[in-house]
């Protein structure tokens, strides 16, 4: 229900309240005596001074705060610069209506006639919804900062990378649920200012969720799979994964969608629900497949032998001991073409890396079959 008031709206007597007060106060201010004339001007001006003081160490404040917490790269550290230079815009001009209404107090400005009046109430209902909407913007920003730290923190203190990338999978979907119910709550309490009733609206919510819930049973479904896709550590950021004909690196997961960048830098968007299977070539080890094409008159047993050979230096090299988990395996003869042998194998590797050996085995076994 809306409470229906009058008092709400400005009024012209209101006005004309305020137009008496003014009257008043030049009155009172031209039958002063020098001494307390300068007295009120004094303090009127240590007002000002305090006030431009004030902004001045709020402006130092921030600025310490932005370059701290929107050190690095990345859209949010934009938004967060924008938004700190929009809190001090929003505190400057605070400030400086705060030092006019005290300047305005010590002339002899009587406020409680006009916080009785109609003018007053709209400016006081406005002024605690603008209250509102700056905490719940600050509580969003807070919130946002102090989970991005926490779960960064928690990362790098991982014992594996893997746990690393799903806690940092995590963190967006934290940030969301936060991110709304501070939105829902600051709507509900502005609601309530301009006198909506939000007792019944409460109540009422259940029944339109349960109405959404029906007709938005796919955005429920995409939900639900990506909670249980990373609660099983199925998927994560940073894995390599193909769904359908694409593949790529998984760049964000945020409530209902998961994103992979290709190779080329084009990015695939695909809803939870829409990723059935999903092939993740990252998880916990991969192997660096390698099939080498031999002619027929070759002698297939050394090319083996070259072959595991060639497998066994790129293990001991330095460079690439660490990403080799296990020693290779030769398969031996695969498949026979209409021109050649084909020897199948493959190099245990830690996650990720499996390219980056295959690729430098092709380079190596192309030398040694040279030789």
């Amino acid at each position: 229900m809306i409470r229906m008031t009058t008092s709400a709206q400005p009024t012209p007597a209101a006005f004309d309240s305020f137009v008496a007060q003014v009257e008043s106060v030049v009155r009172g201010v031209m039958s002063m005596n020098p001494e307390e004339a300068a007295l009120r001007g004094g303090l009127t001006v240590l007002v000002f001074i305090g006030a431009l003081i004030l902004i001045w160490g709020l402006r130092l404040l921030l600025k310490a705060l932005t370059e701290r917490v929107a050190s690095g790269e990345g859209d949010h550290i934009e938004r967060r610069k924008r938004v700190g230079k929009w809190t001090m815009r929003i505190a400057r001009f605070a400030i400086i209506i705060a030092a006019i209404l005290i300047a305005l107090k010590l002339w002899g400005f009587d406020f409680a006639d006009l916080r009785r009046s109609a003018l007053g109430a709209f400016v006081s209902v406005a002024g605690r919804i603008a209250l509102i909407l700056i905490i719940a913007i600050g509580a969003i920003e807070l919130s946002q900062y102090a989970i991005r730290q926490v779960f960064t923190r928690i990362a790098k203190r991982a014992r594996t990378p893997r746990r690393s990338a799903q806690v940092n999978t995590l963190a967006p979907l934290f940030i969301g649920v936060v991110t709304t119910t501070c939105v829902v709550i600051a709507a509900m309490m502005s609601l309530s200012e301009i006198g909506v009733e939000i007792g019944p609206l409460i109540a009422g919510a259940g029944i339109v969720g349960l109405a959404v819930g029906f007709g938005a049973q796919t955005l429920v479904k995409d939900f639900l799979t990506g909670i249980f896709l990373i609660l099983e550590d199925i998927v994560s950021v940073g894995d390599s994964v193909r769904i359908g004909d694409f593949s790529g690196v998984v760049e964000e997961m945020s409530l209902r969608t998961i994103k992979l960048r290709d190779f080329d830098g084009t990015l695939h968007v695909f809803p939870y629900s829409e990723a059935q299977v999903i092939h993740n070539r990252t998880k916990n080890f991969g192997y660096a497949v390698f099939e080498l094409q031999v002619s027929y008159l070759s002698d297939i047993d050394k090319a083996i032998a070259v072959a595991r050979e060639t497998a066994e230096t790129l293990a001991k090299d330095e460079k690439y001991e660490p990403l080799i988990l296990a020693p290779a395996e030769v398969l031996g003869v695969d498949a026979i073409t209409d021109n050649a042998v084909m020897i199948k194998g493959r190099i245990k590797t830690r996650p990720g890396d499996q390219w980056c050996v295959r690729r430098e085995f092709n380079r190596r076994i192309k030398y040694a079959f040279d030789a």
